[in-house]
């Protein structure tokens, strides 16, 4: 460390627990740059929106090359110095911690971690069950094979999160390479439609941005794009994240942008608009495209539908290895209930939080079945995703002011990366991706206010949403509350861990066994 030549004295510490010390001695350094790559690419890239970006045609690409540059460049910079410099299990939770308090960062951390059982339960086992009821076998809404699927679709996120990292770091790598399958060969089926049978006429007007389309789109555009920080979640489980984290990152950028870019483009070439929906868009773009295999056609059906499903269980399973773990420290730290902060000594994973996060998912998933049976498929599906990028965007607001003030609160920690242009250079970097979730955040919780108050015609609300402007309310401030009251309800559970506490070097972690 640059600031252990200053005298022991001047070596920044944080306060921490005699729980947290404990139980991150359980923890194994087996995470290696690919590793962190593949982790990285599953929590991007969620082709579970893909449908709900390209149903807004030309500008939904527009608007996704705009916040590629403006935020996901300037995001993954910033987080490549927060995630190689403050290498703590649990990442976002210490960074939260050590510039807003461990209440603050309680609030935070709930906020972070329970938008996976949320989006699990809903929007992901929504759209997974949309592709095998269209392409493999029906099955009808409120079914018992309704809720067998999604049940199933569950608990495999669930049980890969369990799995010791040894060997489930696998499967992260595994949905890595399926993305690559998947939107490769969806690619160059699509230049062989075009070739065989022409496109959908785009217009170079249609790509105009406008400001009605991008309210409308910016929460589901940041939603998409978020997730660089997740593998901190593991960040003493990492072998070297000082080097591998900027490294894996800034790959993870180019890629992720990539993989959204190319098949939306693809599905807005080959679809009219009126076949676009937000739940089923690339379905129905592959269902289109595959035409051109003649008899094969549904054989290869099939497989791709099997391969969209897989790469939507390894997102829900990557974000549930890295926000559980976040939760978990958040408890081993008092900030939340203590029982939760305890690891499997055998697995060295955070089951109970793993287990809670089941629980929490299976919940959401009968209650947003039930709650929304009287819309369509594609309404309660835009519902539900939209809770589910409320609660991860307001996380934010607590996770990148938080790399601006580090850097003046803790300057003294070593930073093996740091965002180019000293602190002008971060304030305009972090400044940024900051004010994209404030706007982000408030769309996605009142939407068509920001529309009305400048004049947009956003037409009546029921027609964009299936549900009535109080009902949305209803769901998306319950939901906002319950998880505000839970997790205050935890911080106050956790008082006694927090009178037992530790000064520890920032950076440093308990030299867990390598393998």
């Amino acid at each position: 460390m640059e600031a252990a030549s200053l005298g022991a004295e001047h070596v920044p510490t944080e306060q921490t627990t005699a729980l947290a010390l404990e139980e991150r001695k359980k923890l194994k350094k087996v995470l290696r740059r690919v590793d962190i790559l593949g982790l990285t690419l599953c929590a991007l890239v969620g082709l579970d929106t893909l449908g709900a970006v390209a149903a807004n045609e030309e500008q939904g690409f527009t608007w996704l090359v705009i916040l590629g540059i403006t935020f996901v460049l300037p995001y993954a910079l910033v987080m490549s110095e927060l995630g190689s410099s403050f290498t703590q299990e649990g990442g976002p939770y210490h960074w939260m911690k050590l510039c807003w308090g461990r209440y603050s960062s309680s609030i935070g951390a709930i906020m972070y971690w329970v938008t996976n059982p949320l989006w699990v339960g809903g929007s992901l086992a929504f759209i997974a069950t949309a592709a095998w009821s269209t392409n493999i076998s029906g099955i009808g809404s409120g079914t018992a094979g309704d809720y067998i699927f999604k049940l199933f679709f569950i608990w495999f996120s669930i049980v890969v999160a369990i799995a010791s990292l040894t060997y489930g770091k696998w499967i992260p790598n595994l949905g890595a390479i399926m993305r690559a399958v998947v939107l490769g060969f969806f690619t160059i089926t699509v230049i062989v439609y075009a070739v065989k049978n022409g496109v959908h006429g785009l217009t170079a007007s249609g790509f105009k941005p406008t400001g009605l389309i991008f309210l409308a789109l910016a929460p589901i555009v940041l939603f998409n794009y978020v997730g660089f920080e997740l593998g901190n979640g593991a960040a003493e489980e990492m072998v070297n994240p000082q080097k591998d984290v900027p490294r894996a990152v800034i790959s993870a950028a180019g890629l992720g942008i990539a993989m959204y870019c190319i098949p939306i483009f693809g599905i807005i070439f080959v679809l009219p608009p009126e076949a676009i929906t937000g739940l089923g868009g690339f379905i129905d773009a592959i269902n289109q495209v595959f035409t051109v295999y003649g008899g094969a056609a549904h054989v290869l059906l099939i497989l791709m539908s099997l391969g969209f499903i897989f790469t939507l269980m390894t997102s829900g399973a990557v974000w549930m290895i890295g926000a559980d773990r976040i939760q978990a420290v958040a408890a081993q730290d008092g900030a939340f209930f203590p029982y939760f902060g305890v690891f499997n000594k055998r697995l060295g994973t955070p089951v109970r939080v793993n287990l809670l996060s089941g629980v929490c998912s299976t919940v959401f998933m009968v209650v947003a079945v039930n709650l929304l049976n009287s819309s369509s498929a594609a309404d309660a599906f835009l519902v539900v995703l939209t809770i589910a990028i409320s609660t991860t965007l307001i996380s934010y607001l607590w996770i990148f002011p938080a790399a601006i003030k580090l850097r003046y609160t803790y300057g003294d920690v070593e930073r093996p990366y740091r965002v180019p242009g000293g602190n002008t250079g971060m304030w305009l970097l972090g400044g940024l991706i900051t004010f994209w979730v404030i706007l982000g955040s408030f769309t996605s919780v009142f939407p068509s206010v920001l529309e009305r108050v400048f004049g947009l015609d956003y037409g009546p609300f029921v027609d964009a949403w299936g549900v009535s402007f109080g009902k949305f309310e209803v769901l998306t401030l319950g939901t906002l509350a319950v998880v505000v009251l839970v997790g205050t309800w935890g911080y106050f559970a956790g008082r006694k861990v927090r009178q037992v506490e530790i000064a520890v070097p920032i950076g440093e972690g308990t030299a867990p066994a390598q393998v």
